[in-house]
């Protein structure tokens, strides 16, 4: 849909927007800026769709009209976003960082920011960490905050009358970005979160579940070989046991008798949700 563009019609039948609301948005607050037709017909692109989206986002969480076209007007496009962000860490400015990151949450859901520039992010630093030493620092310093920043919008993920899973690294695997990334989506579809977190023991992970009598258990693994804790086996008696992130394989989804999550934490999150719903 990159370099599609349709007429105001097609786009109020694609949001759920009326003509009516779409062009006060643009008139009132410069939401887009739509391009023209050789007939004179207004044209709206992929882009102003996403606008669109956002807007009708922030005002479901409660913001005006005028402060949720400001949101989505002030936050940068996930590209130039992306590059800023990476230079940000690069320099270890974190002021620069926050504030970048403060425009993006006020403007898209946390979904949208995770995957389109958080998480590309600290991939492009992990790679150079692989090849450069320098580079480490700046992984950990970029990985702190971003995992500041995704746990205080997990706060209250564990209220209501959902589902609830438990969501664990295993043993010896340190990295938990993508594991929160996921129960924050995961809450999205009504689902109660507890987060283990980084290097929990299988026995630990099992105790817990039984005691909180967990739906699901999810395990995350960046590394192979992480997931091969004998008392992971028995996490799936009686309720579903799922395993996801790079270092799961579908073997070890096998032996642990466990559903293999795969894509990216938004995804994971639905096909888990469908698992769950379908049983």
């Amino acid at each position: 849909m990159a370099g599609e563009q349709v007429r105001i019609g097609e786009l109020a039948r694609r949001t759920g927007a009326s003509r009516e609301l779409l062009r006060a948005w643009e008139h009132r607050y410069g939401l887009f800026s739509p391009g023209r037709s050789d007939g004179g017909y207004r044209l709206y692109s992929g882009a102003d769709e996403l606008r669109v989206r956002r807007m009708q986002a922030r005002l479901a969480e409660g913001m005006s009209a005028a402060e949720a076209a400001r949101a989505v007007r002030s936050a940068p496009e996930s590209g130039d976003a992306l590059g800023r962000l990476d230079d940000a860490f690069g320099r270890f400015d974190a002021a620069a960082a926050e504030e970048l990151l403060d425009r993006l949450f006020a403007a898209r859901s946390p979904g949208e920011v995770v995957l389109e520039v958080v998480l590309p992010v600290l991939h492009r630093i992990g790679e150079r960490w692989e090849t450069a030493d320098h580079e480490v620092a700046r992984e950990h310093f970029a990985s702190n905050i971003v995992a500041g920043r995704l746990l205080a919008l997990a706060r209250g993920w564990d209220d209501g009358d959902g589902p609830r899973a438990v969501l664990a690294c295993p043993a010896g695997e340190e990295h938990d970005l993508g594991l929160i990334a996921f129960g924050l989506a995961l809450r999205e579809h009504g689902w109660r979160i507890v987060l283990l977190g980084r290097n929990t023991p299988g026995h630990i992970v099992a105790r817990a579940a039984a005691e909180l009598d967990a739906a699901a258990v999810v395990l995350a693994a960046v590394l192979p070989g992480r997931l091969e804790d004998g008392a992971l086996g028995r996490l799936g008696d009686g309720r579903l046991l799922a395993v996801g992130g790079p270092g799961a394989s579908a073997a070890d989804a096998a032996r642990l008798q466990a559903l293999l999550l795969e894509g990216d934490p938004v995804t994971a999150a639905a096909q888990l949700a469908a698992a769950v719903a379908a049983a």
